[in-house]
């Protein structure tokens, strides 16, 4: 079937997508299109990777564009959306416009009303309808990629309820779910009342295999002979050996999956030796360019080792690394400038970069619950092994699992090989995944009645899945309790009826619409309702309106370590404020042992603490640390610290501090090196972590507005420690590090060289200015111009060296300084 026969669509694409050269459509695309794709048929499509789905989504949102309609495409990623939305730009051609939304929970998104392909994430689409996006109403298609993610405990059920009020919504939506690995597309299929396109068709063979002694036995029965000398990993041999291999003028790259972090930094470095020696003159420079790229983006001992490895070709990729760090590998992979990549599965999940050969080196992983290694299961396997080849550019792809022995090569076979994917299963009847869509369901007008709430929920893959009914109605029972109990929602009772009728308060909606876990919401005002609470003058004494500053009281055993301290108001250094033990009545109010004030880190741990904050992980010796770093510092939670013989919620109290400690160091300057070794994170942690908690001390700043019993000193407390970790800066600098492209590194060189506002910019010499960002007339450019400098030109202007030299002593200690502007404080 040609493209240009195809009818429904914008005139002019089927010759466009001809001249791409796409002359006929694949199998499943023509099966798809039978199945009237074109005509507004929902449709499941499972398909294997680089068997053509995005060109269905793409013929489906065309054909309901030229029909007056809007189509949404959900990523499970944001990193995938940006790639879509790039990919589909290219129908602009067409009048076609696409616009991105993956930020701001509490937007709602107003302005993509005039576009007509939308590029989401599933929580974004989630949050969008919680505020009542206009255009909502008006979407004709709906894609799914990745839509077996619904299996997933953490985002299956946002992605799951997302459908299902989407669809409620839309009487005649068209709904086009996506996916390699379903191992019960016909069940999907059934709930979205879908039609189902099935196949294992590949534009290129794909070969499964594992590698034992000195061969690579492959599922149809053929072999590859790999030798691997004596002391030679199986790994390094097989990337050798598609390097090596000549294939239409070039050897293949690969992947190689493994189970941690650690190990993909390790077997990064390994393969250096592989790569190093087979790169050209030209590769060489390019990628020496590439590596210096890579270590401006953050100043941090993963950065410097990826730059390391790339240089000689090799590459780590995980969820420790930077946003930028992971795009360039990714652009540098799929232009083959980087040979092999070491990933963790995370890179399977849907980023296009595909390879000539993956190898499977690790198909075990850690899993606290299971209690040591857990086998992957068959779905992610799967996912990782559908990486391999990319039409076009490779003959064929091969994935290869490692075996040491007869035995583990039959066990392989068994149990990846020639298995099929799991059946993909709701994770919506638990109260965690409930908590939130529940309470979103009734505040967004789904549902005004408990009827009519597990009539919603009807809707639901759950209820098409289960056998028993009587669980979801039973665990939404509980979580209405919970939501009525924290005045959340209300619940009447009819007298005439006896329907039971429910209702959002004015807190249910804001939580709702902040897009929180209403547990979140609820340990936050208990926290600043307790800070609040028989104290007026908590905040009013220790943390004055007009400076709000505190400054580091180190303990004298601290030897100056940045990051461990107290906070004490300025001028009154010497008050011993951590100490429980004072029992004085003092004029700041404090009595036996209650706190008197609301700290950067009471706010941090108070969010650190809330189920929407992953915490850090308190390894061995932790406990220790952090017990005592708990009782020295226990005046400023926000909330009563739990016994050490309440040892899980103990234990959680403990890691919920570790975090917050690691935000606190981020507010304080200390160096993004510092950070990354004493929490054992990676830069994309750090990120993550700043991230989430702007965002939650964002909604907790709304909240403390909202609820009766918080002052507005609290509110202020709030909102301080907001600004630091947003820009990562202690409360002086906070003025500069708000001006775009300066950022945290340069607000502190700016500022010890005598420039501490933004008036200041404006009115500076700019010969400190240029000192003071080390001659970079560029950036010294764009800084000026962002602070509103009526001529920001740098021509003939000399760097003052005694400003460069100021700023480099005052930004060099422990605290906030070294050399290299570290991304993750451009936030401006």
């Amino acid at each position: 079937m040609q493209p240009s026969s195809l009818s429904g669509l914008p005139a002019g694409v089927g010759e466009a997508l001809e001249a791409e050269g796409v002359a006929e459509l694949y199998p499943p695309q023509e099966a798809a299109v039978e199945a009237g794709v074109v005509d507004g048929e929902s449709l499941v499509a499972a398909v294997p990777t680089a068997s053509g789905k995005t060109l269905i989504a793409e013929l489906a949102m065309l054909a309901s564009i030229e029909r007056g309609g809007k189509a949404l495409y959900i990523v499970p990623l944001r990193a995938l959306a940006s790639e879509k939305k790039a990919e589909f730009e290219r129908w602009s051609e067409f009048g076609v416009t696409v616009g991105v939304s993956t930020g701001n929970y509490e937007s709602d998104g107003e302005w993509l009303g005039s576009r007509d392909i939308i590029v989401a994430t599933s929580e974004k689409v989630d949050s969008l309808i919680r505020n009542g996006a206009p255009w909502i109403d008006d979407l004709t298609c709906v894609v799914s990629d990745e839509v077996h993610l619904v299996n997933d405990s953490g985002r299956g059920p946002t992605l799951e309820v997302t459908l299902a009020k989407l669809r409620k919504v839309n009487t005649g939506l068209q709904t086009v779910a996506l996916s390699a690995t379903v191992g019960n597309a016909d069940v999907i299929a059934e709930w979205l009342d879908a039609e189902l396109v099935e196949s294992d068709w590949r534009p290129i063979d794909l070969r499964t295999g594992v590698h034992f002694g000195n061969a690579i036995n492959f599922d149809d029965g053929s072999q590859r002979e790999v030798p691997v000398d004596r002391g030679e990993e199986q790994t390094a041999r097989l990337v050798a050996d598609a390097l090596d291999t000549e294939e239409e003028g070039q050897g293949g790259s690969s992947l190689v999956f493994v189970n941690s972090r650690r190990n993909a930094e390790s077997a990064a470095r390994k393969l250096t030796e592989v790569t190093g020696s087979r790169l050209t003159t030209d590769e060489r420079d390019r990628l020496r360019e590439l590596a210096e790229e890579l270590r401006s983006v953050s100043d941090t001992d993963t950065s410097e080792d990826l730059a390391d490895a790339v240089e000689q070709g090799s590459a780590f990729h995980h969820a420790g690394l930077a946003s930028e760090h992971r795009s360039l590998i990714e652009d540098a992979f799929r232009d083959r400038l980087i040979k092999v990549i070491s990933a963790t599965p995370t890179l399977a999940a849907g980023v296009n970069t595909p390879a000539r050969r993956v190898v499977v080196r690790d198909w075990r992983r850690y899993d606290g619950d299971f209690g040591g290694m857990k086998p992957l299961d068959v779905l992610e396997v799967h996912q990782m092994c559908g990486r391999a080849g990319r039409p076009g550019l490779d003959p064929y792809g091969e994935a290869v699992l490692l075996a040491n022995d007869a035995d583990g090569m039959e066990e392989l076979f068994d149990r990846y090989v020639w298995a099929d994917a799991e059946p993909v299963r709701s994770k919506l009847a638990a109260e965690p995944a409930l908590r939130t869509h529940v309470l979103a369901t009734v505040a967004s007008g789904f549902a005004a009645t408990r009827e009519g709430l597990l009539s919603f929920l009807d809707n639901t893959l759950y209820a098409t899945q289960t056998d028993d009914e009587g669980r979801l109605t039973a665990v939404t029972d509980a979580v209405l309790d919970y939501l009525a109990v924290n005045d959340f929602i209300e619940r009447e009772r009819d007298e005439v009826d006896g329907t039971e009728r429910l209702s959002a308060t004015g807190i249910g909606h804001t939580v709702s619409r902040l897009y929180l876990d209403p547990m979140s919401a609820a340990e936050m005002i208990d926290g600043l309702r307790d800070a609040c609470a028989d104290d007026a003058t908590n905040t009013t004494d220790a943390m004055p309106a007009e400076s709000g500053e505190y400054e580091r009281v180190a303990p004298d055993d601290a030897d100056g370590e940045p990051g461990f301290g107290t906070y004490s108001p300025v001028g009154d250094a010497d008050d011993d404020v951590g100490d429980a033990d004072d029992d004085t009545d003092d004029a700041a109010g404090e009595e036996d042992g209650k706190r008197t004030d609301i700290t950067p880190l009471g706010c941090y741990h108070l969010v650190s603490r809330t189920p929407d904050m992953y915490e850090l992980y308190l390894k061995s010796g932790d406990r220790e640390t952090y017990t005592e770093i708990c009782y020295e510092r226990e005046t400023e939670f926000l909330g009563d610290v739990p016994s050490e013989y309440e040892d899980v919620r103990f234990e959680d109290w403990l890691a919920s501090l570790k975090t917050a400690r690691l935000l606190e160091d981020w507010a304080d300057e200390v160096d993004e090196d510092r950070i990354t070794e004493r929490y054992g994170v990676g830069p994309g942690d750090i990120r993550g972590k700043v991230d989430t908690a702007e965002w939650l001390l964002r909604a907790a700043e709304t909240l403390a507005s909202d609820v009766e019993g918080i002052d507005g000193d609290a509110v202020l407390a709030v909102r301080r420690a907001r600004k630091r970790v947003e820009y990562g800066v202690r409360e002086p600098l906070l003025n500069l590090a708000g001006v775009r492209n300066v950022g945290r590194k340069r607000a502190r060189r700016l500022y010890e060289a005598g420039v501490e506002t933004r008036a200041d910019l404006r009115e500076a010499d700019k010969a400190v200015v240029l000192g003071a960002l080390r001659g970079r007339e560029k950036t010294a450019e764009r800084i000026l111009e962002h602070a509103g400098r009526e001529d920001p030109s740098m021509d003939t202007v000399d760097a003052d060296a005694s400003a460069s030299a100021a700023a480099t002593a005052g930004s060099s200690g422990g605290d906030g300084g070294g050399d290299g502007q570290s991304s993750l404080g451009d936030f401006g």
